[in-house]
């Protein structure tokens, strides 16, 4: 994939990749001693500092992983494999099974409380299952993040458990939506009425075990598409990809939103006679087919050529490498964690209170005005009240989508790969056009099918990016954009004591919209730029081997799965202790159903906002690109 057809000679016809090429070939190793000073020369000229890492120190010639370097620094340019810059539509199918699996969550999230409630549980019982969640998410992510970096499969690390979890959820989805049928069945043949009290509570706690195996299961492949995405993206790509998975993501929503406002079951009688399940066998099919196409699209690098994978991983062995592993964290992504952390402390009541807090707006004035409602009629009240904040969600969703859309364009990259005008080595350019690569990355010919476009000739990769730069907000960067949506997300919180009609929340949440777009992108973003450059530095230094096996062991600990892994406890556990004060809260201000003016769950979200605002100042303590060392390392190796 990397061939160079220039006048200029450079180390892509020097450097094996892997199989890419069919001749021989004789490798240069950046690390070796008489290699060194060529690649520090090489770096001062790109003069690239990693948006995420320390400076770079270099002892014998030989950086160290634990320093928080970035792997760029380690090696020449001219003498490195590069990653080709993507076409958007490799992007595009990379990310795309990210949305079917969004549409599957949206159809658990948005119907499957109404669903549960149907079938007699109570709210109690309610708030029990839906914990189910981020409980499953503190463990299983990592879990699976370990497996899939220790998976030799020769096709790949991260199918197997995208195809496995992606083929659980959809059999927990069908099961989920034909409860009754499945456990009335079962139980006549015992003789047992369909009606019978026996027959309701098996299936209430039929519903509840399913609903921790659904979980279990998007979990699971979340963490794969996550990693996937981590993996087939170049680095100087991660924040492109990941806006694409944003951009999927909220598309998903919208789907997902818009589907509660169709008549399904008349429009598509075959796939059931109910909502829940006509909304279920869609997401079915959305999930398997996306995961589907993605898997056969893109080919991910053969994992055996990393080695022999580590010794069985038993319970025990398991809490160790994640202990070892939160220890061994790159600062950056601990930083970026600590903010997820009261980020989804902040979102949480947001995500799931939101239309209740528009839906009692709705009800205030009626509540007041006939106070002595029937529970019937109450009920009929709210459910008109839940298609009003259903609506809300919608307008969030499609506000979202735009931002998704429209941010990349006008933040500043953190990775600008440096141009030919700003040096004169450019021969880390590749393929017959020379566009923009990534040093270090051996073999990705072979990640990249053969359907895919080549990226744009120089004129007109030039004329693209001059009309690109005219859109930038110089100042904004990803770090600074993000601050700003924990800002606006705690002022619009602030807001909840002024806001007095459901117009006016739907106009609040609508813009809410902004801020979860950058939510949606941001951490990811910036993790994934950090993983690509680890990863690569730990494929170059097996390559300065003779034998081609790993230096050491510490790069497990840092590799997409288990670090996505990390990062996914540290949006999950903030979520089990928002549930437990929105629990607080709730039991201190919540007024009888049918009351008006019940201002609990305002004070929920306002709580959401104060996390928020934590949130904003642990985001200000992230580093990003040109930010400054200390003066008395002006004389050392800097990335």
């Amino acid at each position: 994939m990397a061939q160079d057809h220039s006048n200029s000679l450079t180390s892509f016809d020097k450097l094996p990749s892997e199989g890419s090429f069919p001749y021989e070939t004789t490798e240069i190793h950046p690390f070796k001693a008489g290699n060194t000073r060529r690649a520090s020369q090489s770096l001062e000229l790109l003069n690239e500092n990693s948006p995420l890492l320390e400076p770079q120190r270099v002892h014998d010639g030989l950086p160290s992983r634990d320093q928080g370097l970035s792997p760029v620094g380690a090696l020449d340019w001219n003498e490195g494999d590069g990653e080709e810059t993507k076409s958007i539509w490799y992007l595009f199918l990379l990310t795309l099974s990210i949305g079917g699996l969004q549409i599957a969550w949206t159809v658990e999230i948005s119907n499957g409380s109404p669903y549960l409630l149907s079938l007699g549980m109570s709210k109690e019982l309610l708030a029990f299952v839906w914990i189910a969640g981020p409980l499953t998410g503190v463990l299983v992510q990592p879990y699976i993040g370990i497996r899939s970096d220790n998976c030799r499969v020769s096709w790949g690390k991260r199918k197997p458990f995208m195809l496995a979890g992606a083929a659980a959820t959809i059999l927990s989805l069908l099961a989920l939506a034909w409860t009754r049928e499945i456990v009335g069945g079962l139980l006549s043949l015992f003789g047992t009425s369909p009606d019978s009290q026996g027959v309701k509570i098996t299936s209430i706690v039929f519903a509840i075990v399913v609903v921790y195996v659904l979980d279990f299961a998007i979990n699971a492949v979340q963490a794969g598409i996550r990693a996937f995405i981590v993996d087939n993206a170049p680095t100087h790509q991660q924040e492109a990809a990941n806006a694409w998975a944003g951009r999927i993501t909220g598309f998903g929503n919208i789907l997902g939103y818009l589907s509660s406002y169709v008549n399904l079951p008349r429009i598509m009688p075959f796939f059931g006679d109910t909502q829940f399940k006509v909304l279920c066998v869609i997401a079915a099919f959305a999930l398997g087919g996306t995961v589907i196409v993605s898997c056969l699209a893109i080919r991910e690098r053969d994992p055996r050529l990393e080695g022999p994978a580590p010794a069985k991983i038993g319970v025990l062995s398991f809490f160790r490498q994640i202990m070892n592993s939160m220890r061994r964290l790159p600062p950056q992504v601990r930083k970026v964690c600590e903010v997820q952390f009261f980020n989804w402390m902040g979102w949480f009541p947001f995500l799931f209170y939101i239309t209740t807090y528009i839906g009692q707006l709705y009800v205030n004035p009626i509540f007041a005005a006939n106070p002595d409602l029937t529970p019937a009629e109450v009920d009929r009240t709210w459910e008109e009240a839940t298609r009003v904040g259903s609506f809300a969600l919608l307008i969030f969703a499609i506000t979202s989508f735009a931002s998704n859309i429209l941010l990349p364009f006008i933040v500043v990259p953190s990775y600008r790969p440096v141009r030919p005008a700003e040096s004169t080595s450019a021969p880390y350019y590749s393929s017959q056009y020379n566009h923009p690569s990534t040093p270090g990355t051996p073999g990705m010919s072979g990640s990249m099918t053969s359907f895919f476009p080549p990226t744009p000739s120089p004129e007109s990769h030039s004329r693209v990016t001059r009309i690109l730069s005219i859109c930038q907000i110089p100042w904004l960067t990803l770090r600074r954009a993000w601050i700003l949506s924990h800002l606006l997300y705690a002022l619009c919180m602030g807001l909840t004591f002024f806001v007095s009609t459901p117009f006016a929340a739907t106009i609040l949440v609508g813009v809410i919209g902004l801020a979860w777009a950058l939510t949606l992108w941001a951490p990811f973003a910036l993790i994934s730029a950090e993983i690509s450059k680890r990863d690569a530095l730990q494929r170059m230094e097996r390559r300065s081997t003779d034998n081609g096996e790993p230096i050491d062991d510490k790069g497990t600990e840092s590799q997409a799965g288990v670090v996505l892994g990390l990062h996914n406890v540290a949006v999950s556990a903030p979520q089990i202790i928002s549930t437990l004060v929105s629990s607080a809260i709730f039991r201190l201000a919540q007024k009888p159903r049918g009351s008006p003016w019940d201002d609990s769950v305002g004070w929920v979200l306002r709580f959401g906002g104060c996390a928020a605002l934590v949130a904003a100042y642990m985001t200000s303590r992230v580093g990003e690109e040109g930010d400054k060392m200390d003066d008395d390392d002006d004389d050392e190796q800097r990335v």
